[in-house]
């Protein structure tokens, strides 16, 4: 796929400066981190918990090629099949050919940020297949055309008044002001789009390689229609997102639902186990399961990188984390936000297209402590600021090249008295033209002017701090001896 650079600092000071949405992400938020905090202290043995699915995962990244291989040979056992993409394009083409070789013409989607992550409904629209999101986050964002701003609730960011601008200009309907008519209208369109839609495609929260077991959770009921009432299924799954074992799924079930959203569990949990049996009622006649990688073995090679692939989804840094309590979701600049995004768009995007966004913490370690498999945040994003400075070295012209040019000449200028003190002064009568005589520089050239547009910058004093601390150990000095 190809990707914009990201402009963390630009988009990040617009979202600050737009009042509603500030709103939006306190009140979301703080209902989100409220739930959550409640929900995990009824949970005996809530660390303990954390810390055994820590270590599932770990085993299981580990050793992930045994257990894709265990996974493969699990869904093709239950009658299903499984198709192998190495990246979004080849993901795209795998999920076009079965669209293809079934005479596909619409399909419905289920809430999947995997399929967000490879552009799959550009990709289907583009050969004339219609592609309708069925989650009502999601459908207000396709309908908006814009990425998901959470990863658990994707239009967190659009008021009441928005919705209904966008419905009444999308769907051709009056505006509506009551939410309770807005969803309505939303159920009726997506109904019929479920009864007519030859194939659906949804995401996995987890990939049982025991049994090969795609587990769906929810709480709409769309992804349980999407996966069961079109004849073909399709289930698109990142590779980290496997687990052992069946039994695993009470800890992990249980985890992710009181970390998401405070719940004890979804409305909905979904285990999808091949297409549907001669004894079954509904389900699909084919299940295709396509696992895709788009990065993520460049992830798992690397020792201080692997931990990144732990992440379950469940969206409880973005909640705890207080830069994207102001950013937003769309600051990041891809599909993934908040913390997780701030370490994986990295890493999938590639370092360059995305060099703000391992500075885009305060690294305070909220997002590691809500964390149900115990992330690591702050450790992955410095290493991932080592990588975004080595990587600028290689420019000799770039801001690092600059940056260490200044310190080298600070270095000499610092150890040597005489040096510093002409420094000083100098300093003291180049800044009159930004300083006008005040205590403070307001508005410095560039690069400076990026830091005094939000912090306070002191002007060089006349009288240096070394001077005035010699007066005052004098002053001190005679005080003391008059008093003897």
């Amino acid at each position: 796929m190809s990707f914009g650079k990201v402009r963390f600092e630009k988009d990040s000071a617009e979202a600050i400066d737009n009042k509603g949405l500030q709103d939006a992400l306190v009140n979301v938020t703080n209902r989100f981190r409220s739930a959550r905090k409640n929900a995990s202290e009824l949970v005996p043995g809530w660390e303990e918990l954390r810390t055994r699915a820590r270590e599932i995962k770990r085993d299981t990244i580990d050793n992930l090629d045994k257990y894709l291989v265990m996974l493969e040979s699990s869904v093709k056992k239950a009658g299903g099949h499984v198709h192998w993409a190495g990246d979004g394009e080849e993901a795209c083409r795998i999920i076009l050919n079965i669209a293809r070789k079934n005479k596909v013409k619409s399909v419905v989607k289920s809430k999947s940020m995997a399929t967000e992550e490879v552009e799959l409904n550009k990709n289907l629209e583009r050969v004339g297949i219609r592609a309708v999101e069925t989650d009502l986050g999601e459908y207000i964002i396709q309908l908006a055309g814009e990425h998901p701003f959470h990863i658990i609730a994707p239009a967190i960011h659009k008021t009441k008044d928005d919705i209904s601008r966008l419905f009444s200009e999308k769907l051709d309907i009056p505006y509506l002001s009551e939410p309770e008519e807005l969803t309505k209208v939303a159920r009726e369109k997506l109904r019929s789009e479920f009864l007519n839609a030859d194939m659906g495609v949804s995401g996995a929260n987890f990939g049982v390689a025991e049994t090969g077991t795609v587990v769906i959770v929810e709480n709409e009921g769309n992804a349980r229609m999407t996966t069961t009432v079109p004849r073909i299924h399709v289930a698109l799954m990142g590779i980290e997102k496997i687990i052992p074992r069946y039994e695993d799924l009470s800890l992990f079930l249980t985890l992710l639902a009181r970390s998401a959203t405070g719940q004890k569990s979804s409305t909905y949990v979904s285990f999808i186990t091949g297409p549907r049996k001669d004894t079954d009622k509904d389900g699909p006649e084919e299940f295709h399961l396509v696992l895709l990688d788009n990065g993520r073995s460049r992830i798992l090679a690397s020792e201080e990188m692997r931990e990144s692939l732990y992440c379950i989804r469940c969206g409880a840094c973005l909640n705890n984390c207080p830069v994207y309590r102001k950013a937003g979701g769309h600051s990041y600049g891809w599909v993934y936000s908040g913390p997780i995004g701030a370490i994986i768009n990295p890493q999938l995007m590639g370092i360059d297209k995305a060099p703000e966004l391992p500075y885009a913490s305060s690294l305070c370690g909220a997002c590691r402590d809500v964390c149900p498999v115990k992330i690591d945040f702050p450790k992955v994003l410095l290493e991932l600021r080592h990588r975004v400075v080595e990587e600028k070295k290689k420019d000799r012209v770039g801001r690092a090249y600059l940056e260490g040019l200044a310190f080298r000449m600070w270095r000499i200028v610092a150890v040597n008295t005489k040096l510093y003190n002409i420094a000083l002064t100098l300093s003291y009568y180049l800044q009159f033209p930004w300083s006008a005589g005040k205590s403070e520089l307001k508005s410095l050239p560039y690069p400076f002017s990026r830091w005094t547009a939000a912090r306070d910058f002191p002007a060089v004093s006349k009288t240096p701090f070394r001077s005035r601390w010699k007066d005052l150990r004098h002053t001190i000095g005679k005080g003391g001896a008059n008093k003897k």
